[in-house]
């Protein structure tokens, strides 16, 4: 395992951390697979990984009371664990030591060693500022329950910029970027905004929900041009890793196989910095998927549960695979006879309630009359808004 410096910390952090909001099921998402997610963390840990993320609302809050158990027998020593606070959650001031204290127990641990404001955007910000969060946060931190705080980010560069310049109180906090999203949300300009102020920045939705693994054939047939041949997560790993202000990568594993794959690519982390013609194949690259992919969903969840019982990213990974891998008869097929009519776009009835918890952006309730006209009702592909 390679080790990467940590914003203004005297701690070097794995260049590899353990997220946990897909780890393995059985059948419902909320139903972990103990011994199964349980072996991966370990292995994980044995190997070198030193940082464990997790947050109140992953696998319906069993995430963190897997995790009070999985870091039993010494392993809680072992690592950084960091976990958030979830502030569309928060009502009052009294709300900030009622989550706190119950993800403490959750955990079963007494201190948190990083604990982030979870999912802010400029709106949710100004919320919990109002409520006196960082006036809080400086009381946690002082009774010892917080050792660093920091935050995880969803909106455009300038909220991001506001947030980072509203406290010195801020040790790191957490973006989603790969290479696809270079421009996106906080992006790569983000990136280097926090790290030049001193902050460590951990990164997020590194393989963008799994839509880098894997790719389609135009997609492949790119990386298949290389001089030296590698994965495509291995690539988008090591494109993140070829960039000093990124301190650690997030990766949320859900197989054995995942874990030792990244593991093993964490291993080589910097050693062998990508080359101009390699990153001109990143272009390429991003250029090409751009052109495949219609809906930009990462299957992040946040969006769920609909009140009308929509599968929101189930219906938009049906949509999307049908699109970018030029087969709408499967997707058809795969959206009768796999998702369930009551979960269906069929059912959104336009409420909007899940825009605004959508980390993307994403207009959801003017999508889902057109995923069902194409999967349901067999029209053709629509692949941006009218």
């Amino acid at each position: 395992m390679r080790y990467r410096t940590f914003g203004k910390l005297d701690w070097r952090a794995s260049a590899l951390g353990f997220g946990c909001m897909r780890l393995p099921t059985k059948g419902q998402h909320e139903n972990i697979d103990e011994p199964v997610a349980t072996r991966m963390l370990r292995y994980a840990i044995d190997h070198g990984l030193n940082y464990v993320d997790t947050a109140y609302p992953y696998h319906g809050g069993n995430s963190e009371r897997f995790l009070g158990r999985a870091l039993q027998d010494g392993y809680r020593e072992k690592v950084r664990l960091a976990t958030k606070l979830p502030t569309w959650l928060v009502k009052a001031p009294e709300d900030f030591d009622r989550y706190l204290n119950e993800q403490l127990e959750r955990l079963q641990t007494a201190h948190l060693d990083f604990y982030l404001l979870h999912s802010l955007k400029q709106s949710s910000w100004h919320k919990v500022q109002d409520l006196g969060v960082l006036q809080w946060a400086e009381g946690a931190i002082a009774d010892g329950r917080i050792r660093y705080l920091g935050f995880s980010f969803h909106d455009k560069y300038e909220a991001f910029q506001e947030i980072v310049d509203a406290s010195d109180q801020w040790t790191f906090c957490q973006i989603q970027y790969n290479y696809m999203d270079v421009e996106n949300q906080a992006g790569t300009r983000g990136l280097k905004y926090a790290a030049s102020k001193g902050l460590a920045v951990v990164v997020m939705e590194p393989l963008l929900g799994g839509k880098l693994v894997n790719p389609p054939q135009p997609i492949q047939a790119l990386w298949d041009t290389a001089t030296r041949q590698a994965s495509p997560a291995d690539w988008a790993l090591q494109w993140l890793w070829n960039q000093p202000e990124v301190s650690l990568v997030l990766s949320g594993m859900s197989a054995m196989e995942q874990v030792q794959e990244n593991v093993a690519s964490a291993d080589r982390a910097g050693v062998d910095p990508l080359t101009a013609e390699e990153l001109a194949l990143f272009d390429q690259v991003r250029v090409r998927y751009r052109a495949l992919c219609p809906i930009p969903c990462t299957k992040c969840g946040y969006c769920m549960p609909c009140p009308n019982g929509v599968n929101i990213p189930r219906n938009f990974e049906v949509y999307n695979e049908g699109a970018m891998y030029d087969k709408p008869d499967s997707a058809r097929h795969a959206y009768t006879m796999w998702v369930p009519e009551n979960e269906r776009a069929s059912q959104c009835i336009q409420c909007r309630q899940c825009e605004e918890l959508c980390p993307q952006s994403i207009p959801i309730s003017e999508w889902m009359p057109l995923v069902q006209q194409v999967l349901g009702e067999g029209k053709p592909y629509v692949c941006s808004l009218p």
